[in-house]
């Protein structure tokens, strides 16, 4: 099984449920597993009982179980302070409020939320030597398409900036007059070192969730969901990813035979539907449904959790 495994799908539907019942299989066959969640709407808190941070912590009376909760306003914070650091450092100090302004009005549109994300998405994936295996909880699905888009529309864009700051420092050094040497050379152009790094961090983020990882979507059997998730698996195929198997979570339970109240009635009618529902995800979608799980009466966590674990038919 890869490293890195990932729970996504449309919002409300299961995943933080799934992804941390995964983590706790993977814990009790002996590996050391870490949960990420990345979903603004962290639940692992309430899952776990316990507290959770953006370093991984110990999860209580589970061996070998780590939990961290990754917060979007946070990074994207981070993200604009580092930014402006690393901008100020190039430009004259006449420049630096404009610079600023710039930034922060950047950091205000469509993506900025996912590029500081993936910053720290790709930290975590760095420094997971520690652990065996490591499960993303991630946020809804178009955001994490955007996410895992990333890579690859970031990695041409930075080439296109290597070459235009290349050019540019090339016609610099030619312009340069007499003996005086350049205010700055290719070789130690701070411009380019950054760019570079960013260029190689794109690299292995998209060599890493090409090579290491496999993904899973959590669906509910309803319509809307069964169609995000149609969309969600033809996204990620756009970007040469493949959902490796999809967890049909919140189905119904059956009455008994004996049972003819109206409350029965209702649920035999919402079971036959979700029937349905599972039949298309069987005939017609390519992964394979890898659980099938229940409604639960009460908050799943504890023996409930355990119990999910067993259902999910995911190897670790």
């Amino acid at each position: 099984m890869e490293r890195f495994v990932f729970f996504g799908g449309k919002g409300g539907v299961g995943k933080t449920t799934m992804s941390s019942a995964y983590g706790q299989k993977c814990a009790r066959s002996g590996l050391k597993t870490l949960v990420v969640s990345t979903d603004p709407a962290h639940s692992t808190a309430d899952v776990f009982d316990q507290e959770f941070d953006d370093e991984p912590r110990p999860v209580e009376g589970i061996e070998n179980l780590s939990v961290m909760e990754i917060d979007p306003d946070d990074e994207l914070e981070r993200h604009l302070m580092e930014t402006k650091r690393a901008m100020g450092d190039q430009v004259s100090p006449a420049m630096v409020n404009e610079i600023d302004r710039q930034i922060e009005m950047a950091h205000q549109t469509p993506g900025a939320y996912e590029a500081a994300l993936f910053d720290r998405f790709i930290d975590v994936m760095r420094d997971a030597d520690p652990y065996d295996r490591v499960v993303f909880d991630t946020s809804p699905t178009g955001g994490t398409l955007r996410l895992l888009s990333l890579p690859e529309f970031l990695e041409g864009w930075i080439d296109r900036l290597l070459h235009k700051r290349k050019k540019s420092v090339k016609l610099f050094e030619r312009a340069a007059i007499g003996n005086q040497e350049p205010r700055r050379m290719m070789d130690g152009d701070p411009i380019i070192a950054r760019l570079q790094e960013r260029k190689e961090m794109f690299e292995f983020a998209k060599h890493t969730l090409r090579d290491e990882a496999a993904f899973y979507l959590v669906v509910n059997p309803d319509e809307l969901s069964i169609r995000e998730t149609r969309r969600a698996i033809d996204g990620l195929a756009d970007h040469g990813l493949t959902v490796r198997g999809l967890a049909v979570n919140r189905l119904t339970p059956e009455p008994d035979d004996d049972e003819n109240g109206r409350g029965a009635r209702y649920l035999r009618d919402r079971v036959a539907t979700e029937h349905e529902r599972l039949t298309e995800l069987h005939e017609t979608f390519d992964p394979p449904v890898v659980a099938e799980v229940e409604t639960r009466v009460r908050e799943v966590k504890g023996s409930l959790l355990a119990e999910v674990a067993d259902e999910l038919d995911v190897p670790v």
